[in-house]
Parts: C-alpha cells; sequence; structure tokens
C-alpha cells in the first residue's frame, strides 16, 4: 500500500484529487487524503482508464495480433508490434530471421526510440525543467517553451519527425505500419530511402548532445533538488545482452537491487513466470508486479531509462556510454534514484539510438533482400519480450490448432513501474506538500513526478479475470453512506 500513514479513520480526513494527470498518455487522477494541519496521510495514484486488449484478442488468428496490440497506443505503437510479432515468430515456426530482417525490426525500433523519447522530453516534460515547476500553468507547456526557448522546441520536433520517418521508411506508416510479420519483414529498404536517412542522422546526434548537456547543467546547478526529487530506491530490471551490454531489441532478463547487485541475470524471458508475480488491488485497473524471490513488499522495481541503464554494464556506443558515465558518477559508486534523473537518463538512450540508426545505415545489409526465416515447427505458446520506450514489455500468447488466441497476458512498462510511481509521489509528497498549504504549483511537483517515468496509462489498463470494483455513495457534506465492492 502507498499509505503516508495508516489511514485508520478516512472518513476525518480531507480528500484532495489531481484530476486528471495532465502532460501524460491516458487518464489517471492522484488522490491525497489530508487531516486539518494538511498533514498527508495517503497518496495513491489510480488509473481510472479501462481498455481490456487482453481479453478482447482472445479469438482472433495469430497473424492479425502485430497489427491488432498497435492500437493499444499511438505514441509506442511499434514496440507492441515487435513485441507481439517476436511471439507470433515462435508460433508459426519460423527459426531465426535472416539478417536483413532482424536489422530492418532494430532499425523501426530504433527510431521508435528517438521519436517517443524526444516527444516525452520536449514536449511534455521540459515546460517544467525549462519555464519551472511552480510558473504560470498557462505557460507551462510546450508553447510556452516554444516561445522562451525557440530553438529548443524546434529540435525537438525535428528529433520527433526524424524518428517517425525511419519508422515510415521500415514499416510504411509513422503509425501503426506493418512492416514486422511472423517470420521477418514484408518490405524491403531502398538505397535512397536509406540515403535519406543517413543525410539527417548527424544532425540528429548532435541535437541529442546538446540536450544532455542542458540537463546536466540543470543537475549541476541544482544537484540537492534535480538529484533527489521523489527518490525512491529499488530494485531494477532490464534486457542485456550476454556480455551485460543494454539490448533494446533482444536480450535476456537482469535484476539488479537498490545497490545495483545482481538479483538474477540472463533469465531467458520467456521464463519470465518464474521470476516474476503480479498482484491486484481494487482502486487501480493497473497489476503490481514484483520479483517473486523478495515478494510484493520488497521485490518491486524500476524499468525504463533510468532502471535500464543502470542494470546494463554498458551501453555499446562510445558517445552515449561516456554520457552514462558521466550520470553515474553522480551516485559515488551507487545506483542513482531520483526521480527526475529519469529525464536527463532517456536523452542519454535518445542519444544511443541515434547512434545504432547510424551503425545500421552504414551496415550492408540493410539493403538486403532476403526477408523471410525458414519455416519449422509449429508452436502453441510464446513470449515476446521488447524494451519499449517506456521500459521492459512483456507479451505472453497461446493459440489454439485453429490459430486462434486462446491466452493473452500483457505486462506493460507502465504496469511494470506502477509501484515505483506510487512510491515517487509518496515521496514527493512528503518533501513538498506534507503539512503545507497546496497550490497548483505545489500539486505540479506530484505530476512531475509521474511525468518523469513517461507513463503511457492507455496501454497499461487491462483485465485480468474480473477487475476490483468498489463504489461508495457520499453525502453532500462528503460522509460516506453506502460501500459496495467486487472482485476483492
Amino acid at each position: 500500500m502507498f499509505e503516508l500513514e495508516t489511514a485508520a479513520n478516512p472518513e476525518t480526513l480531507r480528500r484532495v484529487a489531481i484530476d486528471p494527470v495532465t502532460r501524460v498518455e491516458g487518464h489517471g487522477k492522484v488522490t491525497l487524503l489530508l487531516d486539518q494541519d494538511n498533514k498527508i496521510h495517503q497518496v495513491r495514484l489510480h488509473i481510472v482508464e479501462f481498455r481490456g486488449f487482453e481479453v478482447f484478442i482472445e479469438g482472433r488468428p495469430y497473424w492479425e495480433v502485430p497489427v491488432t496490440v498497435q492500437r493499444l497506443c499511438g505514441i509506442c505503437p511499434v514496440s507492441h508490434q515487435l513485441a507481439a510479432v517476436k511471439a507470433m515468430d515462435q508460433i508459426a515456426g519460423y527459426g531465426p530471421l535472416t539478417p536483413t530482417a532482424e536489422k530492418l525490426r532494430r532499425l523501426m525500433h530504433y527510431g521508435q526510440m528517438v521519436q517517443s523519447h524526444a516527444v516525452h522530453f520536449f514536449h511534455l516534460a521540459s515546460p517544467d525543467l525549462l519555464l519551472g515547476f511552480d510558473s504560470d500553468f498557462t505557460r507551462r507547456n510546450i508553447v510556452g517553451v516554444a516561445l522562451d526557448f525557440p530553438e529548443i522546441a524546434k529540435q525537438g520536433v525535428l528529433l520527433r519527425k526524424y524518428g517517425q520517418e525511419v519508422i515510415r521508411h521500415v514499416a510504411g506508416k509513422r503509425v501503426h505500419g506493418t512492416g514486422a510479420i511472423p517470420g521477418g519483414m514484408n518490405k524491403a529498404l531502398t538505397r535512397a530511402e536509406r540515403d535519406e536517412m543517413a543525410g539527417g542522422i548527424e544532425q540528429m546526434i548532435a541535437w541529442t548532445q546538446g540536450a544532455i548537456a542542458m540537463v546536466r547543467r540543470l543537475h549541476e546547478t541544482n544537484p540537492g533538488f534535480y538529484n533527489v526529487f521523489g527518490e525512491c530506491p529499488s530494485n531494477m530490471l532490464g534486457l542485456v545482452r550476454p556480455d551485460g551490454a543494454l539490448d533494446f531489441y533482444h536480450g535476456a532478463l537482469r535484476a539488479v537491487d537498490p545497490d545495483g547487485k545482481i538479483i538474477f541475470d540472463q533469465v531467458d524471458y520467456a521464463n519470465y513466470q518464474s521470476v516474476l508475480e503480479e498482484e491486484i488491488k481494487p482502486w487501480s485497473y493497473m497489476k503490481f508486479p514484483h520479483i517473486k524471490s523478495l515478494g510484493a513488499d520488497t521485490g518491486w522495481y524500476k524499468v525504463g531509462p533510468l532502471g535500464r541503464i543502470q542494470t546494463a554494464s554498458f551501453l555499446s556506443t562510445p558517445l552515449a556510454e561516456a554520457e552514462r558515465q558521466h550520470l553515474l558518477a553522480i551516485g559515488n559508486g551507487k545506483p542513482v534514484h531520483g526521480t527526475l534523473v529519469y529525464h536527463w537518463a532517456r536523452l542519454i538512450e535518445t542519444l544511443h539510438a541515434t547512434e545504432l540508426i547510424r551503425d545500421l545505415l552504414n551496415d550492408p545489409d540493410i539493403l538486403g533482400t532476403n526477408l523471410m526465416a525458414e519455416k519449422g515447427e509449429r508452436r502453441h505458446e510464446a513470449v515476446g519480450v521488447i524494451e519499449a520506450p517506456r521500459g521492459t514489455l512483456f507479451h505472453h500468447y497461446r493459440v489454439d490448432d485453429n490459430d486462434l488466441v486462446t491466452y493473452c497476458n500483457l505486462i506493460v512498462s507502465t504496469t511494470n513501474n506502477n509501484q515505483a510511481m506510487n512510491e515517487s509521489i509518496r515521496a514527493v509528497a512528503r518533501q513538498y506538500l506534507d503539512g503545507k498549504e497546496l497550490t497548483e504549483g505545489l500539486l505540479n511537483h506530484i505530476e512531475c513526478a509521474i511525468r518523469a517515468y513517461d507513463p503511457c496509462l492507455s496501454c497499461a489498463t487491462h483485465a485480468l479475470g474480473k477487475m476490483p470494483l468498489i463504489v461508495e455513495l457520499l453525502d453532500a457534506d462528503g460522509v460516506q453512506v453506502d460501500r459496495m465492492s467486487r472482485g476483492l
């Protein structure tokens, strides 16, 4: 639970709601319970949106799934398509991908990283960082950034556009493309498309380096704020190669504890249920995953940029690895857990993705035409996992003899971060709100803690069995008259 203290008599407390949480993808709200002295007794992030993809994907032919699940989100559709198609590669009985097919998928995925990270940092997060957490909320948005920092706003728009163009060239469309299919890819890359992307990549790298330098200066100017805001030490999880390097597209599961010590390593993601468990709570449509061996109370973890770059041993591209070392240095040998450091880590990953794109565009295989793997034995169950922009993304399917999906379990990045987000909110409430008169600027601190995780709330809502539900009836004075529950 996420109480600052046990709210033994919640009916005596004042309820404050941030509804909706702004500048995030999807719909959510935060509730705070305060006493007469503004002392906070409880803080919760509620995901109030319901999608139910896990249920209505059942009964569909397996080859429809990679295209269908993209509709979970318009920001990270490539991630859902690739996680699903990696599972369907196995369901359909295909062997290892051809070098060209895998590299095209990686190119599309790295383009997704660039466009998603760019839209989050420049459009959603930079208004707080550049204009101030307490600035006038009517100007604290991308329009305000464009007015006061026009060059930064322009670079953010063009970085996102570049990532979208990479996706378009590989998948056919910027959003909800069809490039990846079970067994490989359905479209080769032309030399003209490759040359167009290669012509702009150096500028993207330079702009990303400039954004990283800007964020580094913020942390160096006020480390007591930026490095510890919403600090919540936690376990961390991500995909790594056999040599320990971060791998956005493929790898094995590694988890480390708050001090950076390895909990498990090189776990085949097909066996994710051997190391991870999921809980359901009655006040949210999001699940609460945790590391099975540690239990629900201490086994929760972070995923996404800040978790990934500290779970991995290194980044495989030189510029991004050098920047990673600068970030790690602020921890003085210990992992960094300040919530705002997510933005810094996100830009380092953007740099890593642009370097990887440059490497692929110079790889002769990227223009190959052998796009389909060899067919092998058909399977009835498979798991596909990928590092989405927001963190580790699990797609698990079972398919019957009629090629129809009978089971679907999705653990999306934001779900993996669920308890971490709640803990960051609690830390911010303790640091900035407890016992103070609440203002819009102070409440925005709560939103900033959530926003740092770049949550995709519509991706994270789902169905698993009977969804718990609580209905409370309050009178005009806010006193509870009746209460009913279902599925608890």
